[in-house]
């Protein structure tokens, strides 16, 4: 409905009625019958409710309520600060309640005898109702009162008042604002007044409104208030009453996703049953302080009963560098589960403690991008400040004396043509096939590891951040297994990760950045390899790069260290897996705008998949590998070999050997995965989960490596399928002959932000995103287009960095920072869609009234009703003018509001709303002619009968 030439600035709808009250701008009141939805001609004017001998207008509406006691009587409250009480059926004020400040709220007594106004001054003045005169009280909740009895001084304005009775105590006063104008800057707070106590509840966003939830919806009985309800810009807060120093409820709704900005998010459908309630046991023993006892207070509503019977989670990063976990299956979105990854390094105390290593300025904690095995619960976690963490799930609390720590020293490797070495320089050997690159065969750093950050020269080796020192008590839950960090390389910060990925059955983690990838066995805790991009071409590559940035070729080098071994020396500080090779130490010079030119133009690592596949041409036996993708096109084969299992494991090194360049592709490769001979996917090996705090027996019996598959290739058949998706396109690459099959352009005019090897309806097929909005899917292995439907245009680079696809057709990203929108693009979901929508409110039972009493229904003392439909009803109050409001009707159905927001449907819709509007000023205008005509028709008639009056009689007879 559209009311006509003026604002609504207050509605009231009295308990178990169908009238709305409507005050406006105008000081006016309306009444609409909500079931209708039509307007009531009986009009409260506020000409006839405010004293005729008042000369200014009274302001808008801020207040209506009806007497607890007595429906027919109203309670209006106007902004300059006179409250009206109104008789509904004499149609006349009773009594008039003037004050010199303006009213921001009203709030009865449940007896009906008195009511509270909040001001703009910071005071509440209580009125008795038959005592018009002056309050019966003023009282500034949080003014200084003077000695000498003067006024106190004012405060900020109490926007909204509550007042509720309790049986068997004094009465709840609930309040927002009203604080001293000498707490600048202070938070905004709720202020419960109970009996002579005053608590004031700051809260983390600005109030926007509050609610009191009573055991009792009758406004005429004791209210018995027990929690709060809040709403605040950002979140919604309940507030315990019944318990001392009023706790709030513990929120079991995902309104805390933006408690700190999602950095990153990963969607995972269909993982293992026994994961939600693994991530949930241990997230509800998570302590908690400060919260209420009680359940949440608020039930209404109802699940929709999907279908779909598979678990799903959502992992999400956060600025402060918070992980959480979320059961996202069917329609439900609740929290299992939070990681704070901070908690391994120490905080700085102060801006003068603040170390000047940072590579960022703000959130240095923040999450850049993780990797998870759902089956081995192996987690992989990458930061803004270039490190990365490991964690182990584990039931049992542990307290760890020393964290792990493995510093790696990354750069990227090229000759250096604008300062030649005097020395001559080394050139980087490439592992030929079959060699091994490991700890021990590696070449030494070229300089000392020993962390340099004075002011002498520039910093090298030192970390951007801190690992704490002293003793870190894990709960129970992901445990840290191993921190790596980047260091400081000769004044140049290291650069951020770019690519993640861990393998629980090989027990190794591999990250790359734009200066190349490392390798680190997690279980031995040490670095096995760290290679430029270019190094991982062979010599004999044919898409081998030429080096084009002026760089001194540097070997690589890692270290593991104790974190609180304290600023010794190298050899104590750090042992370098080459630490007894000789140092080779070079100097170099060169321009800052060279720097810059550099890093645009090195060659990143941008994706990575292990798998068990054939490494070279000539291999008839599968074996462990890592396919690396870098954002220049290439897929290049890194075979790996892993020792025996058990203790041999943890003692014998891993050899690993750059296989040379797979395929070639346009743009970043986003995207690897393999197939086997029948077109089903290979998914990487996995070691099942089992508590590394358990007992060795509980080990052993729990720890099984998943078997991984035994594919052999005669000569000259392929028995794998390499699928590979860049930003361009995507081809599939036939093993071990290293063939192409198959190759489809994805795009030509825009590119791929996402892409994922998905399984959809019992076969698997490449799900694709791009920047022009369209979301398509690919057929494996051959590539065919099954769907390109235009979504949504990138408009939010949040969209872009959230963006992710899952098994079943379902995929998810932010539109906000506190919205997770989650779309599907399966048939079968569409078609379950209806069933799976929820109910937003559940029918309840009224309760039933309260009990007059004896004398009170002898004496009528009790509550007296008001038949409204007799008062506002067309009968009585007859129709109201059709240029006061005009009923606007909405869609009936999804498909009608679909109708009406797109395309030329939404163009005539809104046509249609421009006719209505000048439709209804025609109509005004009839109503003022039609009027204007009455008063000409009237005029003429008294003007008539003036002259019959008047006609026969003489000068003398007037």
């Amino acid at each position: 409905m559209l009311i006509s030439f003026c604002r609504i600035t207050y509605c009231h709808l009295p308990f178990q009625s169908k009238w709305l009250y409507i005050g406006t701008e105008r000081g006016n009141i309306h009444i609409v019958n909500v079931e209708s939805f039509t307007l009531s001609g009986y009009v409260i004017m506020w000409n006839k409710a405010i004293e005729l001998s008042t000369k200014t207008h009274p302001g808008p509406v801020v207040h209506i309520s009806d007497n607890p006691m007595d429906e027919g009587k109203l309670l209006i409250g106007f902004e300059c600060g006179v409250v009206v009480l109104w008789d509904l059926k004499c149609k006349k004020a009773d009594y008039r309640y003037n004050y010199d400040e303006a009213i921001h709220s009203v709030a009865w007594h449940h007896e009906g005898k008195q009511f509270v106004c909040s001001h703009s001054d910071g005071t509440l003045t209580t009125w008795n109702v038959r005592a018009p005169a002056k309050p019966a009280q003023i009282i500034t909740p949080h003014g200084k009162q003077p000695k000498d009895g003067k006024k106190p001084e004012p405060c900020k304005p109490i926007l909204k008042v509550e007042y509720k009775t309790t049986r068997a105590g004094d009465p709840f006063m609930v309040l927002s604002g009203g604080l001293s104008y000498d707490t600048v800057g202070r938070r905004a707070c709720l202020t419960v007044m109970h009996g002579k106590s005053t608590t004031v509840l700051e809260m983390d966003y600005p109030i926007v409104d509050f609610l009191t939830l009573c055991e009792t919806p009758y406004p005429n009985d004791f209210q018995e208030p027990y929690a709060v309800v809040v709403l605040l810009e950002r979140d919604l807060v309940l507030i315990d009453l019944g318990q001392i120093g009023y706790p709030i409820f513990e929120n079991p709704y995902p309104l805390t996703i933006h408690e700190s900005p999602v950095t990153c998010c990963e969607y995972f459908a269909d993982c293992p049953a026994e994961l939600i309630p693994a991530l949930y046991s241990i997230g509800s023993r998570q302590k908690r302080q400060g919260y209420s006892k009680k359940e949440w207070p608020i039930s209404g509503g109802n699940w929709g009963q999907g279908t779909q019977s598979y678990p799903e989670i959502i992992i999400t990063g956060h600025a402060d560098g918070s992980i959480k976990f979320w059961d996202a299956s069917a329609l439900m979105l609740q929290v299992l589960y939070k990681l704070k990854t901070a908690k391994v390094f120490e905080r700085a105390r102060g801006k003068e403690e603040k170390p000047n290593t940072d590579i960022v300025e703000e959130d240095p904690f923040a999450i850049q991008t993780l990797s998870w095995c759902p089956e081995s619960r192996m987690l992989c976690v990458a930061g803004v400040s270039a490190h990365v963490i490991i964690y182990r799930f584990s039931k049992q609390e542990v307290t760890t004396e020393v964290v792990q720590l493995l510093e790696v020293r990354m750069q990227c490797e090229f000759s250096d043509v604008d300062s030649p070495d005097p020395g001559g320089e080394q050139t980087p050997t490439l592992p030929t096939p079959g060699a091994s690159s490991s700890p021990q065969e590696a070449e030494p750093p070229t300089q000392p590891t020993t962390g340099s950050n004075s002011s002498d020269g520039p910093r090298d080796n030192i970390p951007c951040l801190q690992v704490r020192s002293s003793p870190l008590k894990q709960s129970p839950g992901y445990q840290v297994e191993l921190v790596i960090q980047l260091v400081w390389v000769s004044g140049e910060p290291p650069q951020q990760i770019t690519s993640l990925a861990i393998n629980s059955s090989y027990g190794l983690v591999v990250f790359g950045n734009s200066n190349g990838l490392a390798v680190v066995d997690y279980l031995q805790k040490t670095l096995l390899l760290n290679m430029g991009t270019s190094e991982l071409y062979s010599p004999s590559d044919p898409y081998q790069r030429q080096p084009h940035s002026p760089r001194k070729a540097r070997q690589p080098s890692g270290a593991v260290c104790d974190s609180n071994d304290g600023p010794n020396t190298s050899e104590d500080r750090c042992k370098s897996p080459t630490s007894d090779a000789k140092d080779n130490s070079f100097s170099r010079s060169r321009s800052s705008s060279v720097t810059s030119i550099d890093r645009e133009s090195r060659e990143a690592i941008s994706a990575f998949y292990f798998c068990e596949s054939f490494p070279r041409k000539t291999d008839s036996l599968v074996s462990p590998c890592v396919l690396v993708g870098t954002t220049q096109g290439s897929v290049m084969m890194v075979a790996l070999s892993l020792p025996p299992g058990g203790d041999q494991r943890l003692q014998q090194p891993v050899g690993i050997s750059s296989c040379g360049t797979l395929a070639r592709l346009k743009g970043g490769i986003l995207t690897m995965a393999l197939l086997d001979a029948a077109g089903t996917l290979l998914p990487p090996s996995y070691e099942s989960w089992y508590d590394p705090n358990a007992s060795d027996e509980e080990k052993e019996k729990s720890r099984k490596r998943r078997p991984a598959s035994p594919p052999t290739s005669q000569e000259g058949q392929d028995s794998q399928f390499a699928v590979l998706c860049s930003e361009k396109q995507a081809k599939v690459v036939a093993l071990p002959s290293q063939t192409r099959i198959y190759k489809h352009n994805i795009t030509e005019t825009s590119f791929v932000l996402r892409a994922d090897v998905v399984q959809m309806a019992g076969t698997n097929c490449i799900a694709c995103f791009c920047a022009n909005g369209h979301i398509m899917t690919l057929s494996l292995p051959s590539l065919r287009p099954l769907l390109d439907m235009n979504y949504l245009p990138l408009t939010d680079m949040r969209i872009a960095r959230t963006f992710c696809f899952s098994n079943m057709g379902q995929a998810l990203y932010l539109t906000s920072s506190t919205e997770i929108q989650r779309i599907t693009y399966s048939q079968e979901t569409c078609d379950n869609l209806q069933e799976m929508l929820s109910e937003l409110f559940t029918p309840v039972e009224t309760p039933e009234a309260p009990n007059r009493g004896f004398f009170k229904g002898l004496f009528g003392g009790g509550a007296q009703s008001l038949d409204r439909e007799d008062l506002f009803g067309e009968t009585t109050a007859g129709k109201a003018s059709r240029s006061l409001a005009q009923h606007i009707p909405g869609p009936g159905n999804m498909e009608g509001m679909k109708g009406a927001a797109s395309g030329v449907v939404g163009d005539l819709a809104r046509a249609r709303i421009a006719l209505d509007e000048r439709g209804q000023k025609l109509g005004e205008l009839e109503e003022r002619t039609a009027a204007m005509m009455s008063s000409a028709e009237s005029f003429s008639k008294h003007a008539h009968d003036m002259m019959l009056k008047y006609k026969d009689k003489k000068w003398y007879q007037l």
